[in-house]
């Protein structure tokens, strides 16, 4: 008989749309969750018991009435409220977690019920909570960002297979994934996501880059060293390449001026950072 080492259950891609009127302004919250329960199911795969599974679907409905029920305050705060309705409606769930990632819309000039969606970035916003511990993680999905100066990559390893030209004028440009743990589950969650975001975004833009390793480095700390309310912090930055283009072919010269952008390979660059204790 085999032995279960681990399992886990739930429902993904839960689609909500929250509009909240207050006369002519109204603010609209859109939200793609996924819940995922630990605990005492094991019989539910061994003996095709299924006494102690609560369906999927209903996970998938409490995400609706829980929106029903108040405004999403913050992405954060939905994720900590579902994870506190399960844990106390479900005795033998052990851990559940819960993710968030929002949407970001916004008002379109002085309209009040009109809404603009640019680029790909989510933001993101987790709960794992059991009923001793409650863990918040929030961050960015897919925000592509890019730097047309003060970025350099030179003084690397080369071996006779090495045919990248050292340069210390190129295109970076990276979609920036990054997520951060919070100290403690009472914040202004939506300020302080502003805030951090900010941080990595100003950090990334100012500073003399030598690598993407770099970038990343001082960009989380940055973020740690701002912002006191974040234990640890979480990037991932990939390298999508602009390729100088050879103009010389056609009697042309490229002063770093026109370039090929492309999506693969890319390289891939990640590393976790905690704050100084």
């Amino acid at each position: 008989m085999a032995k279960i080492l681990f399992h886990q259950y739930g429902k993904t891609q839960v689609r909500l749309t929250q509009v909240v009127r207050n006369g002519e302004e109204h603010r609209l919250a859109e939200l793609t969750v996924k819940i995922l329960f630990e605990g005492d199911f094991e019989e539910a795969y061994s003996n095709a018991d299924n006494s102690k599974v609560l369906p999927t679907d209903t996970m998938k409905n409490m995400v609706y009435v829980l929106a029903g029920q108040k405004p999403i305050a913050s992405p954060e705060q939905f994720a900590q409220d579902l994870a506190a309705h399960f844990l106390g409606s479900v005795s033998h769930l052990q851990r559940v977690k819960v993710d968030c990632l929002q949407a970001p819309w916004a008002h379109i000039g002085d309209h009040g019920s009109a809404f603009v969606q640019s680029g790909s970035e989510r933001r993101l916003a987790a709960s794992s909570a059991t009923r001793e511990d409650h863990t918040i993680t929030a961050g960015i999905r897919g925000l592509e960002i890019l730097k047309t100066g003060e970025s350099a990559f030179s003084g690397y390893l080369k071996d006779e297979y090495t045919t990248l030209p050292e340069t210390r004028d190129r295109l970076f440009g990276t979609v920036l994934d990054a997520s951060w743990t919070y100290r403690n589950a009472a914040l202004d969650f939506n300020a302080a996501h502003a805030s951090i975001r900010k941080s990595l975004l100003e950090t990334f833009a100012s500073h003399q880059s030598e690598s993407v390793q770099h970038s990343l480095y001082d960009m989380g700390t940055a973020a740690l060293k701002t912002h006191d309310t974040v234990s640890e912090i979480h990037l991932v930055m990939p390298n999508k390449h602009r390729i100088l283009f050879d103009l010389k072919r056609f009697g042309l010269e490229n002063p770093n001026q026109v370039f090929i952008s492309t999506d693969e390979p890319s390289g891939y660059i990640e590393a976790k950072l905690s704050a100084d204790t």
